[in-house]
């Protein structure tokens, strides 16, 4: 018994030692067989870093968009409009006349709390002109490039109240604005057929008008201007502008009936080839760009749906100078003349319209060489007139009453500080004032910066004056007679500062002059300008909500194309 439990217990002893001597090598042969795990090369750390950046990057974009969305669609509560403030300092009142890039701009930036503001226009939105030119062809719907004067007024941090009228008369002396409102009545009168017995309705349609004056303190004219004929024959009754909403509406209209009419005739019709040119009048950037847009409409969407019209479809673009965008580098003007050879835009520079009627263009052409003109005629099946500027109705009333204006001819004149020369409390900004400054929308805008801004500085004024005039024991006179005196003497005038100009040339490229400060200017060309071009006008719009619309309206025509029906 005891042999065999010793037997036993070596058996038992050397199974343990064998157990352990196997599991022993398993460790070492799976520990042998195991490799450790690769280092990420660089590519793949850029990559990974590059994959959690995009992502982080559109989640916030995402985010910041919402916000601001959020934020533009639910504005806070504004200050009531009061008669005077806590201390009893009388409010004042300003008017603004105008709801254009000067006016808008002065409404953004100014401290609304700090006056009774009204606005005063017949247009009861914003209108984003850079764009305008996309609207006719579809490139850019209508409802993307205007913002209502509401939305813009109620997100100031004080009321504003917007009134839709035309200002029909100011009297300077008296400092009151005499507005029109005027609203289309349909009427009904019921009446008795005696002679058949049977009820008759007679319809008509009338204009009632709501006439009315306001009180200001301050007025602001910003009008801007309406197109301007030179006094050229026929140019009112027969070609279309581009200065309005309406005018994009009846460029589109008009070209998509001469395109249904021209497709009813025989090739060979001559009323046909008349019916399909478009003639454009001014080299300005309007021009420019209404022209490079029609043109891009025919070669990237009429071709594929209406081939056999929009080979024959002609685009011409009249200018009276010796050459377009004169206002740009010399090299990008030579560009854009190269663009238009390429995509079939016929240029007529050195070309003065003498005369239109209802089918013909009647042009007086110099030659460049010998300075001999000749006379010829453009037929024309779509005219847009783009160049000009004339003063609105109201501005040349005021030039009348006032004797500083007397020979004021193409806008009001003003002073530095953007004051109308003969008056102490009107000031006008943007393209109803005659100025050094180019009537451009930069201009206006910069203007309407300015102008809030020594707004501040003149309510900043009358509150020492009040206090000066109703001290208090805590007041130090001496300081705040000096402190006035400083503001007074030291009001700062307006000062332009010129970014550059951009434009669209077609064919998705664009030319930009750009001037970077006072050490560099940078002209520019081609697609990637394009795309610059783009990128500076989404920036440039009044509201996140326009800029989202815009991008899809172009993300929609580079996914469908353009529409080629009427409506």
């Amino acid at each position: 018994m005891f042999a065999q439990r010793v037997s036993a217990a070596r058996w038992a002893s050397s199974m343990g030692r064998s157990f352990a001597q196997r599991k022993s090598a398993i460790r070492a042969n799976s520990t042998s067989t195991i490799k450790p795990k690769p280092k990420k090369s660089f590519l793949g750390k850029v990559w990974r870093t590059t994959k959690w950046g995009s992502l982080f990057a559109v989640v916030g974009s995402a985010s910041y968009l919402s916000y601001k969305v959020y934020k533009e669609s639910h504005p806070p509560a504004q200050l009531p409009q009061l008669p005077t403030f806590e201390n009893g300092q009388e409010r004042k009142t300003i008017v603004l006349l105008g709801s254009g890039w000067g006016c808008m701009s002065l409404l953004k930036n100014l401290d609304t709390t700090l006056y009774n503001v009204v606005v005063v226009s017949p247009r009861n939105y914003f209108l984003f002109t850079p764009l305008l030119p996309s609207v006719p062809t579809g490139t850019v719907e209508l409802r993307s490039i205007i913002e209502p004067v509401r939305s813009i007024t109620r997100r100031c941090p004080g009321e504003v109240i917007y009134l839709e009228a035309e200002a029909t008369d100011i009297d300077p002396s008296k400092n009151v604005l005499t507005i029109k409102q005027s609203t289309t009545v349909h009427s009904g009168h019921s009446g008795k057929d005696t002679s058949s017995s049977k009820s008759t309705v007679s319809e008509y349609t009338g204009v009632e008008e709501i006439i009315t004056t306001l009180h200001y303190d301050y007025l602001v004219v910003g009008v801007g201007a309406q197109p301007s004929t030179f006094n050229i024959p026929g140019v009112a009754e027969h070609s279309t502008f581009l200065k309005e909403v309406s005018d994009s509406i009846t460029i589109r209209k008009r070209l998509m009936d001469v395109i249904e009419a021209a497709n009813i005739l025989p090739k060979d019709d001559p009323e046909r080839k008349r019916l399909l040119s478009v003639v454009v009048c001014g080299g300005g950037p309007t021009g420019v760009e209404v022209a490079g847009e029609i043109q891009d409409y025919i070669d990237q969407d009429l071709r594929k749906w209406i081939p056999e019209v929009a080979e024959e479809l002609d685009v011409t673009l009249i200018e009276a100078l010796p050459n377009v965008l004169n206002m740009f580098n010399k090299k990008l003007i030579d560009y854009t003349k190269e663009v238009f050879e390429q995509t079939n835009i016929h240029l007529r520079a050195n070309t003065m319209v003498k005369k239109v009627d209802d089918k013909v263009v009647i042009c007086q052409v110099k030659d460049a060489k010998d300075g001999s003109t000749k006379t010829i005629e453009v037929p024309y099946g779509v005219l847009i007139w783009a160049t000009g500027n004339a003063p609105r109705d109201i501005v040349r009333n005021l030039t009348t009453k006032i004797n500083e204006q007397k020979n004021a001819r193409r806008g009001l004149l003003i002073d530095d500080k953007l004051l109308v020369d003969g008056t102490s409390n009107i000031h006008a900004l943007g393209d109803c004032t005659f100025s050094k400054f180019a009537p451009t929308a930069q201009v206006a805008f910069q203007e309407g910066i300015f102008l809030a801004g020594h707004f501040e500085r003149l309510h900043e004024i009358d509150s020492i004056n009040y206090t000066l005039q109703h001290p208090t024991a805590n007041d130090n006179v001496d300081r705040l007679s000096k402190k006035l005196a400083k503001l007074e003497s030291k009001l700062p005038p307006f000062v332009y500062n010129h970014q550059g100009s951009l434009a669209y040339i077609g064919s998705e490229r664009a030319v930009a002059d750009l001037v970077m400060g006072d050490w560099s200017n940078i002209s520019a060309g081609g697609s990637l300008t394009f795309l610059f071009w783009r990128s500076a006008y989404i920036y440039m719009c009044l509201s996140v909500k326009n800029q989202i619309l815009v991008c899809l309206d172009w993300a929609k025509v580079a996914m469908f194309g353009r529409d080629c029906s009427k409506e």
